[in-house]
């Protein structure tokens, strides 16, 4: 496997507006939940690529000076006259754990995949639940780029990523996830979400759904801080230490960061799940999605 693997990520970039820790006091950030695994691949040494697009406003160029100072490959991005991102504000409780507040029905994200984009030539293509929530009016594109890619050998990772708010209803959600499921090499899905989306309850429940539909490797974030990572020929278990979290805005997005760059080198299931839990035991030590370059401690990740 390459040393620095090639990936693109597909999905919304917005603007967050983060607790300082000051009352009423609030951060502007950018972030996204596969941009911010974007930013991580990219720091971690993989050359990364995003797919979206952005409005013509002063915050989507932002974003884009943004996506430069983290040397992530802005050629796939697409610009629409007249539009602008959308943004989200975080609340976290006294334990850390987020809730978001959004302000995005006209983002340019969602039609991403209304014309064909073009087709990435990776190492790996990696999205989201978000990802086909937001830009599902063009589904059947991304479903043909996902194809495309598949045929050229392109290993696809996805993270469901179950937001009901995004979906008219479940049904809705499950029928955009059983489209896309087949095509998709690398699920790593959190219990939590699961529990919501397809009813189940447990890693057992979880790992037989997937591989009936043929995934070839599943992580499962379970809620007591415990990773299994299952391929055709292992089950590991790796359990992570609890920190002190003030946000855990980005978490998951982060583990999947550090565990995509291992596999993209081709280190063991588990060594990867280690490198994503102790990036994102960093990321929920700080406020918003992406920490900032100084607190990222590349050799603790890789």
């Amino acid at each position: 496997m390459p040393d620095s693997p090639t990936i693109c990520c597909a999905g919304e970039v917005m603007l967050e507006f983060a607790p300082t820790g000051e009352p009423d006091c609030y951060r502007r950030g950018i972030a996204g939940d596969t941009f911010n695994t974007a930013v991580y691949l990219s720091r971690l040494g993989c050359r990364v690529q995003y797919l979206t697009r952005l409005g013509d406003d002063p915050a989507s160029t932002h974003i884009l000076a943004t996506l430069h100072d983290e040397g992530i490959d802005d050629s796939l991005v697409q610009r629409m006259p007249g539009r602008q991102p959308g943004l989200y504000l975080i609340d976290n409780d006294p334990s850390g754990e987020r809730r978001f507040t959004y302000w995005r029905d006209h983002s340019p994200a969602r039609a991403t995949f209304d014309s064909p984009p073009p087709v990435p030539a990776v190492d790996a293509f990696y999205f989201s639940g978000i990802t086909l929530a937001v830009c599902r009016s063009g589904v059947h594109n991304l479903v043909a780029v996902l194809r495309e890619l598949r045929g050229a050998g392109t290993r696809i990772a996805f993270d469901p990523n179950f937001r009901p708010a995004l979906w008219r209803d479940v049904r809705q959600a499950r029928e955009c996830c059983d489209v896309v499921l087949p095509l998709c090499d690398i699920v790593l899905p959190t219990l939590e979400d699961e529990t919501q989306l397809w009813g189940m309850t447990d890693v057992a429940s979880c790992a037989g759904f997937y591989r009936e539909r043929g995934v070839r490797e599943l992580v499962i974030k379970a809620p007591d801080l415990c990773v299994h990572g299952i391929s055709e020929e292992q089950h590991v278990e790796c359990a992570a230490q609890a920190v002190r979290a003030v946000d855990t805005t980005g978490a998951g997005d982060a583990f999947n960061a550090g565990y995509l760059a291992r596999r993209l080198r081709g280190h063991a299931i588990d060594e990867a799940i280690r490198a994503g839990q102790a990036l994102a035991a960093t990321v929920v030590q700080h406020r918003g999605a992406i920490i900032a370059r100084e607190d990222f401690k590349f050799e603790e990740y890789n």
